[in-house]
């Protein structure tokens, strides 16, 4: 049972250091004008597009961690 809560645990740490990650994105995004150009990584390239779009991606991604979090603790 140890083994378990300390996996769990680990992992909500890894979660609570994604949504950090994603926390910070957005707020360096939000200093850009939405038309800017801005690169987003898309697996081991990067594709030019606006700051708006990869703001909307981050926003989903950040949704996405804090529901795993949420369930993650919900467990414990």
């Amino acid at each position: 049972m140890s083994s378990r809560s300390s996996s769990s645990s680990a992992l909500e740490l890894e979660l609570q250091k994604e949504v950090k990650r994603h926390e910070v994105a957005l707020d360096e995004l939000s200093c850009l004008s939405s038309s800017r150009s801005v690169y987003q990584k898309n697996g081991n390239l990067f594709f030019l597009t606006t700051a708006k779009k990869v703001k909307i991606d981050a926003e989903k991604q950040l949704d996405h961690a804090k529901s795993e979090l949420a369930k993650i603790r919900s467990q414990t």
